[in-house]
């Protein structure tokens, strides 16, 4: 996001500044064989681990706490909203991003907002203000954050923040503390006048925290901006339930009526927890990694793809959750790999965040600097589906065997035409990643 200063008479007489935000995502998959994992107990002084599923475990759900819950329905609220946004400008193109790294940054910049600017961020991020305090939001997200950053040799998620600061501007000292306490964001000085030296090093933060698959975000920065603000999410996982290579086979995947793709299409006969949606005529497949996370595919029938993005609500998604059953089915679903680069700042002007963007833009709690406004807004997240990658070579798979008497036959569920896609982290009940499939072959 770039923030500058509006052009004033006495501005003309000094330097403009500009700060930018880029809101980073990332999701790759890699397939292995399951194994137990086993996460700290919060409050417990002696560091005990638990299995992830024990009973105490359980007690430490954040989900146990009512101002957290608000916090999960606000961001599943500005996931969907900010998804049907961006796809009514791309009806045809593949979108992937991941909501949850867009809302912590806008939430994290709320710290240096006031006034009118402040409730428009706040709003525009889907909470009742009249319902929700501002501590209870930052409070909301410092827990969220603890709760998703978290890895073992098979899981890994991480999500953070960075401020690259203009040597030269002196933040206020209660937003730098706030920034660290609630966001746990690392500050950096910078020297933006050297803008290639600026562009280097944040690009460079980026790439190491993205483990080298964003690169060259940040091109051709302004030599007057004042600070960068650099949000990351990093996920990679593997399967509970990996897909055998020698099973993957090229098929058509049908872009739309009059356009075929060949794709490498994963193949998979197995339990799988999977629900067909009568009311909105799609299917839904909810696939587990490891580590308490699920990928949720659902696949509108032929022309119904509309219907099912207009229907995206939290409520709705809950409904799906409580409809799957585990069973058999047939499962094929396309390797593919796609990025999205999106414009935020046009998207989140539609869902009220207008100050931040116009000379009425109040950062005063930014820095005592006056003017300060956003000009800039970038989001980019990749995501790579395949059956496995290195971490897998060797894996054994023990697959429960097909009884000749099993009734009725299992339903083939045959991902080869436009479908949607969420990443879900089941403990916090957020949103990860969402987006939708057009043409696996097509890059965006």
């Amino acid at each position: 996001m770039s923030i500058s200063f509006p052009e004033t008479a006495e501005s003309k007489m000094k330097p403009t500044f500009s700060l930018c935000l880029l809101l980073v995502g990332l999701h790759t998959v890699a397939l292995c064989h399951q194994r137990p994992r086993y996460r700290k107990k919060q409050g417990d002084a002696k560091g005990t681990y638990y299995p992830e599923h024990s009973s105490q475990w359980e007690e430490a759900s954040p989900l146990k706490n009512k101002t957290f819950v608000k916090l999960v329905f606000s961001n599943a609220d500005f996931a969907f909203s900010f998804y049907k946004l961006v796809a009514s400008e791309a009806m045809d193109k593949n979108i992937f991003f991941s909501p949850i790294s867009i809302s912590a940054s806008f939430a994290m910049l709320a710290l240096g907002a006031k006034a009118v600017t402040l409730t428009q961020i706040l709003e525009g991020l889907a909470f009742n203000l009249k319902k929700t305090q501002e501590q209870e939001i930052h409070e909301g997200f410092c827990q969220l954050l603890h709760s998703l950053n978290r890895s073992d040799s098979e899981f890994q998620l991480s999500l953070g923040s960075a401020l690259f600061i203009e040597e030269t501007l002196k933040p206020l000292q209660k937003f730098l503390d706030d920034v660290k306490s609630f966001y746990e964001s690392e500050v950096f000085s910078t020297y933006f006048n050297n803008s290639v030296g600026a562009e280097s090093q944040i690009n460079s933060y980026i790439e190491e925290k993205t483990n080298g698959k964003i690169v060259k975000l940040v091109e051709n920065l302004d030599p007057l901006t004042a600070m960068v603000l650099v949000n990351y999410v990093f996920f990679k996982a593997h399967w509970e339930k990996p897909f055998s290579t020698a099973q993957t086979k090229q098929e058509d995947f049908f872009v739309d009526q009059k356009t075929s793709v060949k794709v490498d299409m994963m193949y998979r006969k197995g339990y799988y927890r999977n629900y067909f949606d009568e009311e909105l005529s799609c299917w839904l497949v909810q696939i587990p990694y490891n580590g308490n996370v699920a990928a949720l595919f659902v696949l509108p029938d032929e022309g119904k793809m509309k219907q099912v993005e207009d229907a995206l609500l939290k409520k709705t998604v809950t409904t799906w959750e409580k409809s799957l059953q585990d069973r058999k089915i047939h499962l094929h679903i396309p390797k593919f790999s796609i990025s999205g680069t999106y414009d935020v700042k046009n998207i989140v002007q539609q869902m009220g965040m207008v100050n931040l963007f116009t000379e009425q833009a109040d950062l005063s709690g930014i820095t005592e600097e006056p003017g300060l406004m956003v000009s800039k807004v970038i989001h980019r997240a990749m995501l790579n589906v395949h059956e496995n990658g290195t971490e897998a070579a060797g894996a054994t798979v023990k697959e429960v065997t097909w009884r000749s008497g099993d009734f009725p036959r299992p339903p083939r569920v045959r991902f080869n035409r436009p479908f949607l896609l969420m990443i879900l982290d089941k403990f916090t009940h957020t949103v990860l990643f969402i987006g939708k499939i057009v043409n696996p072959q097509k890059n965006d």
